[in-house]
């Protein structure tokens, strides 16, 4: 998948740095370079992003400020020399926080952390229309074929080449991967929130820091999933 990027810095050597490390990366196309938020905030209305590279210490406003007022922002990863920023870069769901000067591997890192999570918005709006009308499906485990309601699964949690179902009144285990088990699942119930946990977002009955809170059990909510995570349910709260 094409991933467009956005490069908002004011510095033209890092706007430089990041551009040369993006040409090694296929699947990375910037589409923009800007030297203020205003700049960006203008390119960001007319043009499709998916991933910002913001600077924080800019002219005019500060990519916190500008992070913070923006309405449904990209995915974005902060580029700072300033470290002092980053708990609060965290704090409004950023991808990574890449401290200059920084390396090519250092930056993969980053950017393959917001490439899965594209690809997880990507997979979760693709429609299957089979899916989307079925109330169960049907789960091998201990030799037998178990009908599974969907609105019986609290969360289901991953154990390396299996899968654990945590039903209503009973769990099942059976050799799936999460891609498959998550494939499978109704596209607007359940939401992928960690590498190891799919929740089912009725079940949820709190949010507490980096932790899902179903049947009493406290799940954790992965880096790499949080900020389409906190995104979705942002729109269900109450303000």
């Amino acid at each position: 998948m094409e991933v467009r990027a956005l490069i908002t810095d004011d510095e033209p050597l890092a706007q430089n740095v990041i551009q040369q490390y993006a040409q090694k990366l296929p699947d990375l196309t910037i589409v923009g370079t800007c030297n203020d938020a205003i700049c960006a905030h203008k390119f960001l209305q007319e043009e499709k992003v998916d991933l910002l590279f913001l600077d924080i210490n800019m002219p005019k406003l500060s990519g916190i400020s500008f992070l913070k007022n923006l309405k449904n922002p990209p995915l974005v990863i902060f580029t700072t020399a300033y470290s002092e920023y980053a708990l609060e870069g965290f704090e409004l769901n950023a991808i990574d926080y890449l401290k200059k000067p920084f390396s090519f591997d250092r930056f993969c890192k980053a950017y393959f952390r917001a490439e899965e999570l594209l690809q997880l918005k990507q997979q979760s709006q693709a429609v299957n229309t089979t899916e989307n009308h079925n109330e169960f499906l049907f789960i091998k485990s201990d030799k037998k074929t178990i009908k599974v309601k969907f609105a019986d699964i609290y969360y289901i949690e991953g154990l390396g080449d299996y899968i654990k179902l945590h039903l209503r009144d009973k769990k099942i285990v059976t050799n799936l991967s999460m891609k498959k088990i998550f494939a499978l699942l109704p596209i607007n119930g359940f939401f992928r929130t960690h590498k190891s946990f799919i929740v089912s977002l009725d079940k949820i009955d709190a949010i507490e820091g980096n932790m899902t809170i179903v049947k009493e059990t406290k799940l954790p909510i992965g880096n790499s999933y949080r900020q389409e995570f906190m995104q979705f349910i942002k729109g269900f709260v109450a303000e």
